[in-house]
């Protein structure tokens, strides 16, 4: 491995100016962990939150935005006996994507699907590390459940959509546009809701309410889901888009014996995260292999300019994710 890698760093809590095209030493891989030469990264909401000082990475982590990438194993720690260089890999990272080198660990890598670019294969971790941690373990969605996600054309929706369907899940969904809803329905969404004209509330409780809501805006919501839910439905919270508090009738909680739980990913143990990648392994990559579910591509970058990604994703007009080309392998 060179010495010196190129990378984009936050130089100083802000808009999307502040990603600084930078030059850093590349990372050399502790005990049980590996390097990954970066082909493309993933873009995500807490890549922007990191960028505005309000999502700092943990102990350790490096500061360098970037929450996933794809590439290959560029250099293995000791202990390390499940990957070798020159593996092709997608991986969660607890930081610095955004460079041409990446550290993270061993266990939090999979192998890229059979006949998956590794443009696509950027897409996977953050999106599907969230949801099945937070819809499936957490929510504990099964088959005929109804199921809502909120925000269905993001990443994290496109990707909720598409395996809730897949495992036999009555999906709806809301999103901001014609375009939007027209998306989540061709992903497997029975209904998808424009929630700046038709009312959510309204429409699943004629079905007889939600059983599971994946929610990441919050604010108002947050008593709409409660009264969207049905009995013994669970609400997952993952963001606050609108904000992390809202005033509740906790008696409706207790009279339709509600669950109201979320998680956020990165903090969580790498033992946890771990587990998760099995689970991911077994159940959701057998699905991707099969053509069953595909990431939902918007548009892409080169890593110089990071900024303008991060613009594009605050418009909030993406269908999809964006990603980040750092070396450009297929």
């Amino acid at each position: 491995m060179p010495q010196s890698m190129r990378a984009v760093e936050i130089s100083e809590p802000g808009g999307p100016e502040v990603l600084t095209p930078v030059t850093r030493p590349v990372p050399q891989p502790g005990a049980g962990r590996i390097v990954i030469r970066v082909d493309w990264a993933g873009v995500n909401r807490p890549d922007a939150l990191q960028r505005a000082g309000a999502y700092a990475p943990p102990p350790g982590a490096s500061d360098l935005p970037g929450l996933e990438a794809s590439g290959t194993v560029a250099a293995v720690g000791a202990g390390v006996a499940q990957w070798q260089v020159g593996d092709r890999v997608c991986a969660l990272l607890p930081g610095g994507g955004y460079a041409e080198f990446a550290e993270t660990d061993a266990a939090h890598a999979l192998p890229v699907p059979d006949g998956m670019s590794l443009r696509e294969a950027a897409c996977l971790p953050e999106t599907f590390f969230t949801v099945w941690s937070n819809v499936f373990d957490r929510g504990g969605l099964q088959a005929g459940e109804r199921f809502l996600v909120h925000g269905g054309s993001s990443g994290i929706g496109t990707v909720a959509i598409q395996l809730a369907h897949a495992l036999g899940v009555r999906v709806f969904a809301t999103a901001g546009s014609a375009e939007k809803c027209a998306a989540c329905e061709r992903l497997g969404a029975e209904r998808a809701i424009n929630y700046r004209e038709e009312d959510f509330e309204e429409i699943l409780g004629a079905e007889g309410g939600a059983n599971l809501i994946l929610d990441m805006v919050g604010g108002d919501y947050i008593p709409r889901n409660v009264r969207t839910l049905a009995p013994d439905g669970r609400l997952v919270m993952i963001a606050f888009l609108g904000g992390p508090k809202a005033e509740l009738n906790f008696a409706q909680v207790m009279a339709k014996r509600l669950t109201l739980t979320g998680s956020t990913l990165r903090p969580q143990s790498d033992l946890a995260k771990a587990r998760i990648a099995e689970n991911l392994l077994a159940h959701a990559w057998p699905l991707l292999t099969a053509g069953r579910v595909a990431p939902v591509m918007d548009s892409e970058f080169p890593l110089e300019e990071a900024a303008q990604a991060h613009a594009r994703m605050e418009t909030s007009s993406h269908i999809g994710k964006i990603v980040l080309k750092v070396a450009g392998g297929a």
